[in-house]
């Protein structure tokens, strides 16, 4: 047997290099807050009252937003910002943690609806400099999602969720394609699937007509936003729906009352097994029809969808959209690639953390988690970068360590030699650095 090497026991472990940047690639999303003024935004709307952490709300809110970049989740995270060179790439002083605990505390559930409008502000400031979707089509994705937590310390996280865990259940509008995080709520986790849908779709609408020119806009959801009130919301700012049916006894007559001839197949992972036809619908207790689509789908026996003597599974969604049946169907199950933006806010920020016992604490983390996770999404539009998942910016770009030393009058970030992603990092920041604040 090879005896193991002790070369490793011989290396000296010293911290006292105050020129060292662990995370030097964050001067890419800090220079673009820089060129949005994301902390002068914070300053202008935040307003927490006379409060223990009620001052420099900018200062305080761009610290955790930087933490979250650098792979922090939970509140002393920030302190690592303050080692080393790290204020250089910043362009701030890092609070401190208890500093940022204090201030997260301060807001209420009202408090963190302030910042929805900074971040209405960054869409409409992103989009000028060339982050804007087409002019001619714009799809908004509508979903919810568990965030699961333990104890009973905090608030609106006690009670148990349908999925019989405790937690909360926050609402989220995506726009397709970019993964731009339009809007975000907060909300218990006993909430019902429906609960406050119908004004959050309006406030998430109103938000992109006021910063978008596009002709056409598409609200695709699942059957969680399947009500009267969403589908009113959708039509007021006149904008088309694609969302899922909770199918009942009802539905499954109309379903039995389709033709066999109408049933057209479609490519499916077992050929032959799944198809789809249409019919007309009138929900809610309305006057108006839509057209009401419908996939079957032949279960493979003993998996989950199977049950004995169930030919097959169905899944429907009602539309007012124009097109072929095919080609809307499909693009309804686009609608799953939500999944991805929520799966990238918590694996890839702090957002599977709620911090704080209090909600309007919480409720400001799901926000500021949002300023940064479109800061990214930005960050690859305005700087020439494919969309990437936040893990892997992290791991070529943000985590990129450095060493900060001074040549005359400059200040130089020394990076390792032959990073293999050296070509992406300048091309990005001589771009961003060539926006007009």
């Amino acid at each position: 047997m090879k005896q193991s090497s002790h070369k490793l026991d011989s290396v000296g472990i010293r911290f006292d290099a105050a020129g060292l940047v662990a995370n030097a690639g964050l001067i890419l999303p800090a220079t673009l807050g820089d060129r949005l003024g994301v902390r002068g935004l914070i300053d202008e709307h935040v307003h927490l009252g006379k409060v223990a952490g009620a001052a420099n709300p900018g200062q305080k809110a761009m610290t955790v937003v930087a933490s979250l970049l650098a792979g922090g989740d939970h509140i002393d995270d920030v302190n690592a910002l303050r080692s080393g060179g790290t204020t250089a790439v910043l362009g701030l002083d890092p609070a401190a943690a208890s500093t940022v605990g204090t201030f997260l505390r301060a807001f209420t559930s009202g408090h963190a609806r302030q910042l929805d409008a900074v971040i209405e502000d960054m869409f409409q400031r992103a989009w000028a400099l060339g982050a804007r979707p087409s002019d001619e089509l714009v799809k908004v994705d509508l979903d919810a999602s568990l965030i699961e937590t333990f104890g009973l310390q905090k608030q609106g996280g006690i009670k148990f969720s349908y999925q019989h865990t405790r937690g909360y259940h926050p609402l989220f509008a995506v726009i397709a394609g970019s993964g731009e995080l339009l809007h975000a709520r907060l909300r218990s986790g006993n909430a019902n699937s429906g609960r406050g849908a119908a004004s959050f779709t309006r406030q998430a609408l109103s938000r992109l007509r006021r910063a978008s020119r596009s002709r056409e806009v598409i609200v695709r959801a699942d059957s969680g936003f399947y009500s009267g009130k969403v589908v009113k919301a959708c039509g007021d700012h006149d904008v088309r729906v694609s969302i899922s049916v909770r199918l009942h006894r009802s539905h499954h007559e109309l379903i039995e009352k389709i033709p066999a001839a109408a049933w057209k197949q479609i490519p499916y992972w077992q050929e032959g097994s799944a198809a789809v036809a249409e019919t007309t619908y009138t929900p809610f207790g309305g006057k108006r029809s839509y057209r009401f689509i419908v996939r079957r789908v032949e279960p493979t026996p003993g998996s989950q969808l199977w049950l004995r003597g169930l030919n097959y599974s169905y899944f429907a969604f009602i539309t007012d959209r124009q097109g072929e049946m095919l080609e809307l169907e499909a693009d309804h199950r686009q609608h799953a690639e939500i999944e991805l933006v929520i799966r990238d806010l918590k694996y890839g920020l702090g957002l599977n953390h709620m911090p704080s016992g209090k909600f309007g604490a919480n409720a400001a983390w799901l926000a500021l988690n949002v300023i940064a996770h479109n800061l990214c999404r930005w960050l690859g539009r305005l700087g020439g970068l494919a969309v990437l998942h936040l893990k892997a910016l992290r791991h070529r770009l943000f985590s990129l360590p450095a060493r900060l030393v001074k040549s005359g009058r400059q200040s130089w970030l020394r990076f390792p030699k032959a990073w293999p992603w050296e070509v992406e990092f300048t091309g990005t920041l001589a771009l961003l650095r060539a926006l007009s604040p």
